[in-house]
């Protein structure tokens, strides 16, 4: 019996650029901030500023007022989808990519406040919420108080919980725009996207994982973010059980092995750079998903810096250099100056200090104000 040929290796530096190149942070992208959201398959957004940051590290002309305008639009919008956490999708991914995760991290997260549940009809609760978020956007705090109402016995933070788990809603504009945000504010996905003529399904009906709609997705997270494993895009997404789909999609896919001996599945036309492709210093937001969308982080973030991006539950924004996570940034804004302070965990060459300060002057033509000074000072 003939011994089977193990997959072609990736090395760990052929895998980050490839990563690189399927996150647009190798060469700026002439996308339109809509088709980068839509690439990425969203943007991690727990917070107002990380998705115009992230926009600003791939694309070629970005500037904030083109996302604030494509949410203002109602093209683009916040809702909990991936991990259960906030990103912004287009108005074309929202619902369904909320829909197919719901059996993931949501229900999960669901399962968690049951106990100050107690006696709580979650379908009426389903129902309840969707004709007070439709009247006109409710806040969580007015959402809580109003199915208290109901349930004045259950637990208050278990049933907004309950509401953002069970009723696909988005968080309505202003909040999320650049330098005009406001309060969380909320309405279901259904109507606040309307206009756009996405697919209408029933918010607060459970869930299913439609079989084509699931390997449409798997393509979609390859072309993102492969080469990947199977453990990769569950943790990108919160699912399990995602093997099936792979197996399903193994005949037209490519199958390689990275260094640690892991299967990684990718696409046959999608870009492998290689590995001496010089990557260029980028600034990146918190949580971006470039961080956090692989069981194996070690393609970007190299294990003795890992504990170093995160403080509590607070995570640091991060600088690539080579490729790989180098170090932290942060802005003071002031109203006469603005100051960009870089801390790298190394010690950069010249060469990479220089090209660090090119791309952080670039940043800040970006996203600070053209009459406010600024300021970049380097750390260690």
């Amino acid at each position: 019996m003939a011994l089977q040929t193990p997959p072609p290796l990736l090395s760990l530096r052929a895998l980050n650029r490839a990563t690189l190149d399927r996150q647009l942070l190798l060469g700026r992208a002439a996308l339109s901030a809509e088709q980068a959201v839509r690439h990425l398959v969203g943007l991690q957004a727990q917070n107002t500023k990380p998705p115009y940051f992230a926009l600003a590290a791939r694309l070629d002309g970005f500037r904030p007022g083109d996302l604030s305008g494509l949410m203002e639009s109602r093209r683009v919008g916040r809702i909990v989808s991936l991990r259960s956490t906030v990103h912004t999708h287009t108005a074309a991914d929202a619902r369904p990519l909320r829909l197919l995760v719901q059996s993931g991290a949501v229900d999960r997260e669901l399962k968690m406040f049951r106990k100050g549940l107690g006696g709580v009809d979650l379908e009426r609760l389903a129902a309840l919420t969707v004709a007070y978020v439709e009247e006109r956007p409710r806040t969580p705090k007015e959402m809580r108080e109003h199915l208290l109402q109901e349930w004045p016995r259950a637990d208050s933070q278990a049933l907004g919980i309950a509401a953002r788990c069970l009723v696909p809603m988005v968080q309505v504009t202003p909040r999320g725009l650049w330098e005009r945000s406001g309060q969380v504010a909320l309405t279901t996905a259904r109507q606040w996207f309307e206009e756009e003529g996405a697919p209408a399904e029933e918010d607060g009906a459970p869930a299913g994982e439609d079989g084509a709609d699931l390997d449409s997705t798997v393509l979609r997270y390859l072309r993102a973010f492969g080469p990947a494993s199977v453990q990769d895009m569950q943790t990108w997404c919160g699912l399990t059980r995602l093997r099936p789909a792979f197996e399903r999609l193994r005949p037209d896919l490519l199958v390689f092995r990275d260094e640690r001996g892991t299967e990684l599945f990718d696409l046959p036309d999608a870009p492998r750079p290689d590995e001496d492709t010089p990557a260029p210093p980028r600034f990146l937001p918190e949580f971006d998903n470039l961080l956090l969308s692989h069981a194996d982080r070690s393609r970007v973030v190299p294990t003795e810096h890992r504990a170093r991006t995160w403080t509590g539950n607070q995570a640091h924004r991060v600088f690539l250099l080579d490729g790989f996570l180098a170090g932290i940034w942060h802005l003071d804004e002031g109203r006469e100056r603005t100051v960009m302070t870089v801390e790298a965990f190394g010690r950069p060459t010249r060469a990479q200090r220089a090209a660090l300060t090119a791309e952080a002057e670039r940043t800040l033509r970006i996203l600070t104000p053209q009459d406010v000074p600024h300021e970049i000072v380097h750390r260690q």
